[in-house]
């Protein structure tokens, strides 16, 4: 069984794609985790990194290809990534919501040093900037529009939910 976990920005996207991986006893993977080692091997924020990909697309398809070389060669794994929905079809698909005051304050605490804010203000900036730079991005490569709620099986709104509340919300729409 494949799963992909797409979401808003601080939905809880990689948070629950472990945990559900650690029930499911399978291998977890992350687009994030590999972007992030990426900027920061560059010496960039994620955003920095994101303004970059916008003049040069050869990261974008290194992961892309990666998401795609795991699809079609990996069967039993959760995947979270902004597009495992549109480049691993046969998967079961879940897109995380969240209020942007919600993903403002998990923002504010995230433990990320590269990516730690202490004005609310600011960390909105950054997580309308990041996820209309992807969108764009993403819409203008692929014609794929991750938010569009049509291409997931399940739709979950965390922010006022903890992630095993997610996590069991997926596990039951699984076992169905």
């Amino acid at each position: 069984m494949i799963v992909t976990i797409s979401g808003d920005p601080a939905s809880g996207k990689s948070t629950v794609a472990k945990a559900i991986a650690q029930k499911l006893k399978c291998k977890h993977y992350s687009t994030g985790d590999l972007q992030r080692k990426i900027a920061k091997r560059m010496g960039l924020t994620i955003t920095q990194l994101h303004e970059y990909e916008e003049k040069d697309d050869r990261i974008d398809r290194k992961i892309d290809a990666y998401q795609q070389k795991l699809g079609k060669t990996q069967k039993n794994f959760v995947i979270d990534s902004w597009l495992a929905a549109h480049f691993i079809p046969k998967a079961f698909h879940v897109y995380l919501r969240c209020g942007k005051q919600e993903q403002v304050r998990r923002r504010l605490s995230h433990k990320r040093k590269e990516e730690s804010f202490v004005e609310a203000k600011k960390a909105m900036a950054d997580l309308r900037k990041r996820a209309k730079l992807n969108r764009g991005r993403w819409c203008r490569f692929y014609g794929y529009d991750y938010t569009d709620m049509k291409n997931y099986d399940l739709v979950i709104d965390t922010t006022k939910i903890s992630p095993e509340e997610v996590v069991k919300l997926i596990l039951k729409e699984l076992a169905k």
